[in-house]
Order: structure tokens, then C-alpha cells, then sequence
């Protein structure tokens, strides 16, 4: 009797331990991304600030008092149009006293003339001394060069003349004016009486830095990037709002000269601005081709979550079927995906969604 009651505690105890016994949890479900390379254009974003295309800043090249302004202030000019008048009269009269100078040397040349040709015909015949041959040639001369002095005085009141009236040397948008009339101003003085400037098209100037010029070249020189042709130099702009400009640009050239204040050299891009939107020194962003990677490996930015030490790293499904982890070198971000530039092969499985659930080295059931 004791027996039996000993067999029937054990089997007693033996079905409870079957019954506290955890069940078998079937492998996680996760969804993955196979790896394929892709051709990607890189981009790259830089802040510049837009500038003039030509810009002239006024200054009067005669000393004088100011007339009258021509213009309104803030309006287009066109080129040759006449923005001050300073006080001709001054000026009208010293061309009036030169031509009148040179009106009596002309007049005079013809009798000098005639003399010194008759002094030629004497001396000939020995019928006059060498030196007055000499000194009436001389006169000649000097009579000569006194209607040739006269000229280029007169010349250069003209001149004079035509500065009284200031035009514009270029066609653009003129700013405010610095005088006003009656005021006295003198030649080529340091502060400009306006300036005008050229606003379409308009200069985009956009500071690189050395750093990422030098990562570019290496990466043409490796293969890794390729030039885009045509396409290679054209430039999109986003506003200081954050809208995009509508009309694109095109990168002119990459000046050659680094600042050693900045480590930057200049990137200098012309847009076209018929509208006026742009206007000079206004803030802006432009989205710069660096060219076409021919392989690139981009994966959704969810599957990419960091080790301890702050390392990028994905999980992926080997051939067995476990969950690896994986190291990773990030390139940049690209919309909502993550370019690859080592860590990963074409054919992997990328695990995007499940990782939570996920273990390193166990195994994983990819969701068909």
C-alpha cells in the first residue's frame, strides 16, 4: 500500500512538471529588403548669397555743381541713358576760348607758311644766310604744333563738356541717390553719387570647402562617381523660405584660390532672374551635382539602428536563416534611405521591420 502511494505522488509531481513546462515559441517574423546596387546622382547642398552680375557705381569724372538728377530712384536704366547734369557753363566757355585759339593758330599757319617757303627759294640761290632758312623752317613748325596743341585742347574740352552730362554705363536697376541738386561734387570722388546694377541674370556664390572638394576628386579618380555629361553643371536653388526656384542655373566655375580663413574656394553659378525675385546679397541654398554613382547601395533609413558605441549597424538574414548583425559605413542621407558606401553586398537580406523582436545569431522567419 505504501508502494502504490509513492508511485502516485511521482506521477503526480511528473504531470505538474509537464504542465509548468513553457511552450516552444515559433522563430520571429521579420520583413527584409534584398540588396541591390542602383544608379544614384549625388547631390550636395551649399549656402551662398546671390550678387550682381555687373554692377558700376557712379562718379563724376569732371569737378562741378550738380544740376539736376535725371532719374528715379529704384527704376531700370538703360545704357547711355542720363542720370545727373552738372552746370555746363564753365565748361562751355573753355571750349569757346579753345577754339578761338585755334582758329588764330590756323589762320596763321598759311603766312608762316608762304614765308618759310620763300626762305627756302632764297637760300637756294644763296641770296639769304643758312640761319634765317633754319629759323623760318623752325617757325613753320612751331606754327604747325601750335594748331595741333589747340587741337587737342580743344579735344579735351569736349570731353570735359560731354562729362557734365553723367549716363550710365550699363543697363540694370539704379538705387538711391547720395546728392542732390545744387550739391558739389568732384572728379572720380571716393563716394559714388548712385550704383547701378544688373539683376538678370545673377550671380550665385557658394563657398566649398576644401575637405569635401578633395573627397570629391578622390571619388572620380577610384570610379566610384562619374561625371553626369551635360547635366554635370546645372544647379537648383532653394529660397531663403524654403521654396524651390523655379528656373535652374549653371555652374560657371570654381575659382582657384582658397581662403586661408575659411579653407573654402568659391563656386560662382549664373541664374536667370527676369522676375526680380532675386535680389543681391540675399541668403539661398544650392543643390550642386558632384556626379553619378554607377553602384550604389541604398537601404531604408528604419533598418539602420546604432551599437553602444554609437556605430551604424543593420541586421541581415544569412543563408542560414539567423539574424547577423552587420557594421556599417554610411555615405549620406538620401530622402529616406541611407547610402551604403561599406558593409553590405548585393544579395543580402536587409531586415526592416521586427527588429525588436530580433536576437543576434537566432534564427528569424522572413515574412513572404
Amino acid at each position: 500500500m505504501k508502494q502504490i502511494l509513492i508511485l502516485f505522488c511521482l506521477a503526480l509531481v511528473v504531470g505538474c512538471e509537464r504542465k509548468a513546462a513553457p511552450p516552444v515559441m515559433p522563430p520571429p517574423e521579420v520583413a527584409t529588403v534584398t540588396v541591390a546596387p542602383q544608379q544614384v546622382v549625388l547631390t550636395t547642398e551649399l549656402p551662398g548669397r546671390t550678387s550682381p552680375f555687373l554692377i558700376a557705381e557712379i562718379r563724376p569724372q569732371i569737378n562741378g555743381l550738380i544740376q539736376k538728377r535725371l532719374f528715379t530712384e529704384g527704376s531700370d536704366v538703360t545704357v547711355g541713358q542720363a542720370l545727373y547734369q552738372i552746370d555746363p557753363a564753365p565748361f562751355q566757355a573753355i571750349l569757346d576760348n579753345a577754339l578761338a585759339m585755334l582758329a588764330r593758330a590756323e589762320a596763321n599757319l598759311p603766312a608762316v607758311s608762304s614765308r618759310t617757303k620763300r626762305a627756302e627759294e632764297l637760300l637756294a640761290a644763296k641770296a639769304v644766310s643758312q640761319q634765317d632758312g633754319d629759323d623760318a623752317i623752325s617757325a613753320l613748325k612751331q606754327a604747325e604744333a601750335d594748331v595741333q596743341s589747340w587741337k587737342a585742347t580743344v579735344k579735351t574740352a569736349r570731353i570735359n563738356l560731354d562729362y557734365t552730362k553723367i549716363t550710365a554705363p550699363i543697363a540694370g536697376r539704379i538705387g538711391k541717390s547720395s546728392v542732390t541738386d545744387g550739391a558739389i561734387v568732384t572728379a572720380y570722388q571716393p563716394m559714388p553719387l548712385a550704383t547701378i546694377q544688373q539683376m538678370d541674370p545673377i550671380y550665385v556664390d557658394v563657398p566649398q570647402s576644401t575637405s569635401d572638394l578633395l573627397r570629391l576628386q578622390r571619388r572620380l579618380v577610384d570610379g566610384r562617381l562619374t561625371r553626369d555629361g551635360n547635366n554635370q553643371n546645372v544647379v537648383q536653388l532653394i529660397l531663403e523660405d524654403g521654396t524651390k526656384y523655379p528656373s535652374e542655373g549653371t555652374l560657371q566655375f570654381r575659382d582657384v584660390t582658397v581662403d586661408p580663413s575659411t579653407a573654402t574656394v568659391i563656386l560662382r553659378m549664373v541664374f536667370p532672374n527676369p522676375n526680380g525675385v532675386l535680389l543681391p546679397g540675399m541668403f539661398v541654398r544650392t543643390v550642386v551635382k558632384e556626379g553619378v554613382n554607377e553602384k550604389a547601395i541604398l537601404i531604408p533609413q528604419q533598418a539602420v539602428v546604432r551599437d553602444p558605441r554609437g556605430n551604424p549597424m543593420v541586421m541581415i538574414v544569412n543563408a542560414a536563416g539567423m539574424a547577423e548583425p552587420r557594421l556599417l559605413t554610411l555615405d549620406r542621407a538620401i530622402g529616406d534611405k541611407w547610402l551604403v558606401s561599406a558593409g553590405l553586398a548585393p544579395g543580402e537580406r536587409v531586415i526592416v521591420e521586427g527588429l525588436l523582436k530580433v536576437r543576434p545569431g537566432a534564427p528569424v522567419r522572413v515574412a513572404q
